[in-house]
């Protein structure tokens, strides 16, 4: 079987782990961008973002793996294009497509006679049907053609390798047999099982897919939240739910809320796109709601020992919106970091990965530290917001022998209630009940 010849317009988490996997499994593969200092950056042997088994899975396929910022010389030759580029969401809610269409362009003017274009990139249903209007428009008289597929991605910061090499499944939306095939061949060499459909389903598919599981995670924290008052323990409860194969134990676990760059705003973009078909997902929009409120609910417990921040000296744990990665795209810290600075609060933070990117928001404003016992150094109460490995083996004993007043709000229940019970300690979880008593 000839070997594929691959462009991926977009190095960012998905185009680039796409590219890597891609040639990995013998496909020539070009990624594309616009960023000068990326492509610099991934042709001298570098990876510009930070995400477990990609560099390694990059150096793999140096041989058939290249970048370039001339869309030319990626897509001239190729059998198939990825669009992988950003689509950030409007004030409204609504998906921004200005870089897929922009991508789309620059694809008309430097493709060869004819190539399958995959949109890897997450759109609104319907998306596909114009991006092949929009291309025949482009390549009318030219004797081109152009057959547009819908492949969503599922891939999970942290684990995006992975989640690519061995996907639960790979959800294709095609509108041709020829479109079917070359897809296949592109996919043949994974493991993953392929679900052909029509464009509009697979599509749907992202949406309905990421709105499910925010759904989950909110009701998991609502019930958590009631839990609090009705002294009940959260982590009983979610064990004896997901025992219940009809639900099941993946996203049960209670905290303050998800982050990240697809469950914000796909869920906001699902909302906009139901409200603007006068068909609002109610649900979707209580998710929205819920954990807009939960992701600074630390700050509302943190009220019931400080009627103020001002002068307090706050360690925060985990800038991250989850661990495994540096992204702060929808993150808890953003949220909770700006409350403290605003309320007067002397703010130390501990990341493994992520303080370069918090230091583009916060340059000067906290103490960045290199350790947890120098983050936990005489503060007055401590906020953990990423459960990095770091953070779940750490003793307890650290925040007391560290902290001038050990007040510990952990926003992930990293800890078990027992243990934390035994330490001079004051230790609040989220649906669990408090133990411990201030030093």
């Amino acid at each position: 079987m000839r070997t594929i010849r691959i462009a991926v317009a977009g190095t960012g988490y998905v185009g680039l782990v796409t590219a890597a996997v891609l040639a990995h499994v013998g496909h020539d593969v070009v990624g594309v961008d616009v960023d000068e200092e990326r492509v610099r950056t991934l042709n001298s042997g570098g990876c510009p973002i930070f995400e477990p088994g990609l560099p390694e899975l990059l150096e793999e396929s140096r041989e058939n793996l290249s970048f370039t910022l001339d869309y030319r010389e990626a897509c001239a030759d190729a059998d198939v294009v990825f669009i992988a580029v950003p689509t950030p969401e409007r004030v409204d809610g609504s998906a921004n497509l200005k870089y897929v269409f922009a991508s789309v362009e620059q694809v008309a003017e430097a493709m060869g006679p004819s190539c399958v274009v995959v949109v890897k990139s997450t759109v609104p249903i319907g998306t596909g049907d114009r991006v092949q209007r929009h291309f025949e428009s482009l390549l009318a008289g030219t004797g081109r053609e152009v057959e547009v597929v819908a492949n969503p991605e599922f891939l999970s910061q942290g684990t995006a390798v992975q989640d690519m090499l061995h996907a639960s499944r790979v959800i294709i939306g095609v509108e041709s047999e020829r479109a079917r095939e070359i897809m296949a061949r592109v996919y043949a060499d994974l493991p993953s099982p392929l679900l052909f459909m029509e464009r509009r389903s697979a599509e749907m598919v992202k949406y309905a897919s990421n709105n499910f599981l925010a759904l989950k995670i909110a009701y998991i924290n609502e019930i958590a939240n009631l839990c609090d008052l009705l002294g009940a323990d959260i982590d009983d409860v979610a064990r004896g739910m997901g025992a219940d194969p009809r639900i099941g134990d993946k996203f049960l676990r209670a905290g303050i809320g998800y982050g990240g760059s697809c469950f914000p705003k796909d869920t906001k973009a699902l909302h906009w796109l139901s409200s603007f078909h006068d068909r609002e997902i109610k649900t979707v929009k209580a998710a929205i709601e819920v954990n807009a409120v939960q992701k600074i609910s630390l700050i509302k417990r943190a009220h019931r020992y400080h009627s103020d921040f001002e002068g307090l000296t706050v360690a925060v744990l985990g800038l991250a919106f989850k661990p495994g990665t540096d992204d702060l795209r929808e993150a808890p810290s953003l949220d909770n970091v700006a409350i403290l600075l605003d309320a007067g609060a002397d703010v130390r933070v501990w990341d493994p990965y992520a303080m370069d990117n918090f230091k583009r928001f916060y340059p000067d404003e906290v103490t960045y530290c290199a350790s947890i016992p120098e983050a936990l150094a005489d503060a007055d109460m401590c906020l953990i917001l990423t459960e990095w490995p770091d953070v779940l083996s750490l003793d307890p004993a650290v925040f007391v022998e560290q902290m001038r007043h050990p007040l510990v709000l952990d926003g992930r229940n990293c800890y078990a209630l027992d243990e934390m019970a035994r330490h001079a300690l004051v230790y609040e979880s989220i649906g669990r009940r408090t133990v411990g008593t201030a030093r």
